[in-house]
């Protein structure tokens, strides 16, 4: 008989719930009632909208508790641990019983987030227990080519999950091609979207994942030296990583003549970067490790030819290292079975906005995107009809509504003007003004331009002034044509892959949503009543019942009237916050 094990998750979105009190007060508990069970942490185990998350796995099975703050441990304890019953109402997910969270995981296969959530990231033991660097002691074992390595990758038909969607084998082969006598392979783990939730909850809950993956693709193309890029803000991905490289230093994964292969020498360093969007370029991500401002540089060459110290180097991302033990142990047969023709095994989404369950999910490609809002992600809160996503990051596109049968695969989802990106999903509901959306997302792209390029720097700016004249409802006939006219300058003649795709947020809700740019232009209303500027608060006489409150909590006395008499709002004074509409008891006030 097994002993009972509690384990808490420590991912940062977690440890930012409150999980860290929970965990001591697990601890307080046990140690003053005597309890026996074991005590481990993990990290995030994906279902980020019900952290704090506490799994117990004792002889019956495992039950996943949700929600779990201080003082509903304390009655878990209580009934799971001293009674051996189960809280049912607690838990969010068990294959012991029906939960209506249980679909969260229905639909997923994990491949990238294998481990996550399932061992503790500080532990190599753990990691080996779970076939945990299996695969770069089965090319030891069995003096498997570097060749022979490279072409199962590319037989897998994994392709690059940073964004451009590259083939992972032919990438590798450019780079055993270049002859000399020192190569380099870099981790991109500090992309700016919402993806980069995805690449620190990797590093967080599964470091050796990554080094290990790093470590073959070093055998493969002949690197000597190993670079992780990591944004400075993931302290705790950083803590981990530095564990996990230190662990394998002492077990001979990493170092001199690794695992017995004479003259495989590779050692992986930690470079902090500062959270550049444009570092997500591999050229700028090169300037910025060698110590120069990250800025992209042209290409050819590229960086299989000269790269870091102008000498050979790879570069991938997070989630793509993450995959590649899996697919050398297991067989690119057994990847590929996931997946479509052209985009193969499975890919790794944070799902974020308006959506009821967020968090990172990783499901087969060809999914469709609706599948995983409304299956995986359980849809919209409040009732709000779904209205579009936005996929790929900042530089991504908006996809609406009647396009989510759309499958999630490269060419799929580039057809609809959007990327795959490095895995952000973010949901909008119809509240959602799509103008506003892509002012937001210009907004962002716009302050990361490294400013190398004209087209990028001046470009970007010019279309935000627009948006931004749009939105404030000062927008001109002219400018849906200026904006697309922008957009086609900016796409053709930058220089990265930033600029190329910084307009896609305009450019894909000009395509789908052209008639609230129009009502915002000649209308001058915002049909989503989200733009201020273009808001009208009125009172409806037949529901006022000169209550006072509304005039009460004006905050600049633009509504006037006397007690039980209707109330009038000086459109004139009126700052349009709002106030007096969401206080209203009556619904006598509306939102034009």
């Amino acid at each position: 008989m097994e002993k009972t094990k509690v384990i808490v998750g420590l991912g940062s979105c977690g440890i930012a719930a409150g999980a860290q009190k929970t965990y001591h007060k697990i601890e307080s508990v046990m140690n003053t009632e005597k309890l026996d069970f074991e005590l481990k942490k993990t990290s995030c185990i994906g279902m980020c909208f019900r952290e704090p998350l506490v799994e117990i796995v004792d002889n019956n099975g495992s039950y996943l508790y949700g929600n779990v703050d201080e003082k509903r441990i304390e009655e878990i304890l209580e009934q799971h641990i001293k009674k051996d019953e189960p809280i049912k109402d607690y838990v969010v997910a068990t294959k012991l019983f029906e939960t209506e969270d249980n679909k969260f995981f229905e639909a997923q296969v994990k491949i990238a987030l294998r481990h996550c959530g399932m061992i503790d990231p500080e532990s190599i033991e753990e990691y080996e227990s779970q076939q945990g660097y299996a695969a770069i002691r089965k090319i030891a074992d069995e003096k498997i080519s570097y060749d022979a390595v490279i072409q199962s990758v590319f037989d897998s038909g994994i392709r690059g999950r940073g964004g451009g969607g590259f083939s992972t084998g032919m990438k590798w082969r450019f780079a055993r091609n270049n002859q000399s006598a020192e190569k380099y392979i870099i981790c991109n783990a500090d992309e700016g979207d919402p993806g980069a939730f995805m690449d620190r909850s990797l590093l967080e809950g599964d470091p050796h994942a990554v080094l290990e993956g790093m470590i073959i693709g070093a055998y493969a193309i002949g690197a000597t030296d190993g670079v992780i890029y990591c944004r400075a803000e993931y302290p705790l991905a950083i803590k981990r990583l530095n564990i996990a490289i230190e662990q394998a230093q002492q077990k001979g994964y990493l170092g001199k003549n690794i695992l017995g292969i004479e003259g495989f020498n590779f050692d992986i360093h930690i470079k902090e970067g500062a959270g550049a969007f444009v570092c997500g370029e591999e050229t700028a991500l090169i300037a910025s490790v060698e110590g120069e401002r990250g800025m992209p540089r042209k290409r050819p060459p590229f960086p299989a030819e000269s790269g870091l110290w102008r000498k050979p180097t790879n570069i991938n991302n997070v989630e793509t290292f993450a995959n590649i033990p899996w697919i050398i142990f297991n067989g690119a047969s057994a990847y590929n079975k996931y997946g479509t023709e052209k985009s193969k095994g499975t890919k790794v989404f944070a799902l974020a906005g308006k959506i009821n369950h967020s968090g990172l999910v990783e499901v087969p490609m060809g999914i469709t995107i609706r599948d995983i809002i409304f299956k995986l992600g359980g849809g919209i809160p409040n009732g709000k009809k779904f209205k579009a996503v936005q996929l790929g990051g900042p530089s991504g596109g908006c996809i609406p509504e009647f396009l989510a049968d759309t499958v999630v695969d490269y060419d799929s989802v580039n057809a609809t003007g959007a990327i795959m990106g490095s895995g952000g999903m973010v949901v909008m509901d119809e509240d959602t003004c799509m103008v506003d959306i892509a002012k937001f997302f210009l907004n962002f792209t716009q302050e990361e331009s490294c400013g190398k390029c004209t087209f990028c720097r001046i470009g970007t700016k010019r279309m935000l002034e627009i948006l931004e004249r749009i939105t404030d409802g000062k927008g001109k006939h002219e400018d849906i044509e200026k904006l697309e006219e922008l957009a086609a300058q900016i796409k053709d003649n930058s220089l990265c892959g930033l600029g190329q795709t910084a307009p896609n947020p305009v450019l894909t809700t000009l395509k789908y949503f052209r008639d609230e740019y129009e009502a915002h232009i000649f209308a001058k209303k915002c049909p989503a009543k989200a733009c201020k500027p273009l808001l009208t608060y009125e009172i409806i006489p037949d529901k006022c019942t000169g209550c006072t409150i509304c005039a009460v909590k004006c905050p600049v006395k633009a509504i006037t009237g006397e007690r039980k008499q209707v109330h009038f709002i000086h459109q004139e004074a009126c700052i349009k916050c709002g106030d007096c509409y969401s206080r209203c008891k009556f619904e006598a006030i509306s939102l034009q």
